[in-house]
């Protein structure tokens, strides 16, 4: 355990910004079950509704240093991918 006062403060401030990068995370990933539970269904209207979600989740998570944007870039375009088979 940390003695020194400053030290102490970092501590609780990474608890309180982990907390919220892992309330972040687990929303995402609903989101994303979601959206593959739209798919596996085969319903076109509500898979789209939950891609466009899932997409404004991404960006969200990316904007504050959740996720890298190459890997938030990387999951919207399989997402999309998948989207645009079911509806092919």
């Amino acid at each position: 355990m940390a003695n020194i006062k400053s030290a102490k403060k970092r501590i609780k401030v990474i608890e309180t910004k982990t907390l919220r990068n892992k309330i972040i995370k687990s929303a995402l990933k609903t989101k994303i079950k979601k959206f593959e539970a739209a798919i596996a269904n085969n319903d076109v209207v509500e898979a789209k509704v939950a891609y466009t979600t899932v997409v404004k989740a991404l960006d969200m998570a990316t904007s504050k240093g959740i996720l890298h944007k190459n890997k938030a870039s990387r999951k919207k375009s399989r997402l999309a991918a998948k989207l645009n088979g079911l509806s092919a």
